[in-house]
């Protein structure tokens, strides 16, 4: 591999010779632009489907067994990481212990760049410490360009410590390797502004995350057929989509499914156990705990027992 310090080898810093003109491309012209290239993520995607299954499928069986999930990454990298993890306790209702976006630079770096701090490879061993990673977590490294010391870092801390380790890189693994459990290489070539990794490779690394993190959450029982069963009801929208969930779900009107939302303890997923089994809350609830959150398990297991 290169020095670090020489980058221009890498294929997230090479010149798109589809956009060399681009400054002399009308408004229609750039969006056109960028709609042909951007399908590129989605040949990236489909080239590591494999990998992105066997990702989902360690993380589920790491956080059944009490572990947890850290996105670790730097500048967009990072930021991308933080808004999976924000957005899992909404949807999910997850603790917002359970999966965790590290940013090099702290809250902080969210809204301000911050990107020299990703040269400091001790700070991301620094922050594995500091969340006492365990061999129960999984850590998933965020490098656009693979070079990124500060990630480099948390994953060999990671590694060292027993955790599942895996890696999100957009340039291909002999430009720049990694020891670590999955290697995940999205690439989706130069970008149309050179160097400029906030675009096809900011994109292909939100979807491959959505994939992720959606898939965890659905191998943990987060999810009935397609409806997120655990959102979390914190305000109107959330509200008004759990009343349709239940609605949809059960014949009941919208102020049943309003009365039955708050016997529940505004927990979509225990009402819905409530009303198809005719039991309470404390039972059903004690349903779920045996199937671990399951609703389908926890269903089955009660219509198996003839209670």
């Amino acid at each position: 591999m290169k020095k670090l310090e020489e980058r221009g080898y890498l294929l997230t810093e090479q010149v798109n010779p589809q956009s060399q003109n681009l400054d002399q491309l009308t408004s229609l012209e750039l969006v056109d632009l960028f709609n042909r290239e951007d399908e590129e993520t989605i040949r990236a995607i489909a080239a590591v489907r494999t990998q992105l299954a066997q990702a989902i499928e360690r993380t589920a069986k790491a956080l059944k067994q009490g572990g947890r999930l850290f996105y670790v990454g730097a500048g967009t990298s990072g930021r991308l990481g933080v808004l999976d993890a924000a957005e899992c306790p909404p949807t999910f209702c997850t603790h917002p212990e359970l999966v965790q976006g590290v940013i090099a630079g702290g809250a902080g770096a969210l809204i301000r760049s911050s990107e020299n701090l990703e040269d400091r490879e001790e700070d991301g061993i620094e922050a594995i410490a500091h969340r006492q990673v365990t061999e129960l977590d999984v850590v998933v490294g965020i490098t656009a360009g693979g070079t990124t010391p500060y990630v480099r870092g948390a994953l060999q801390a990671a590694r060292q410590r027993g955790a599942t380790t895996i890696l999100l890189a957009c340039v291909p693994a002999e430009q720049v390797s990694y020891e670590v459990d999955l290697d995940i290489r999205l690439l989706v070539g130069p970008e149309i502004l050179a160097g400029s990794t906030r675009l096809k490779a900011g994109t292909v690394t939100k979807m491959a995350l959505n994939i992720l993190s959606t898939g965890v959450m659905v191998q943990l029982g987060k999810v009935y057929g397609n409806r997120m069963v655990d959102v979390a009801v914190t305000n109107k929208k959330l509200h008004d989509r759990a009343l349709r969930i239940l609605q949809d779900l059960t014949d009941l009107s919208r102020d049943e499914a309003g009365f039955l939302l708050e016997r529940s303890g505004r927990r979509v997923k225990l009402a819905l156990l409530m009303h198809w089994t005719g039991e309470d809350a404390p039972v059903c609830d004690r349903l779920l705990s045996q199937q671990q959150g399951n609703l389908r398990q926890a269903l089955l297991s009660y219509q198996n027992s003839g209670e």
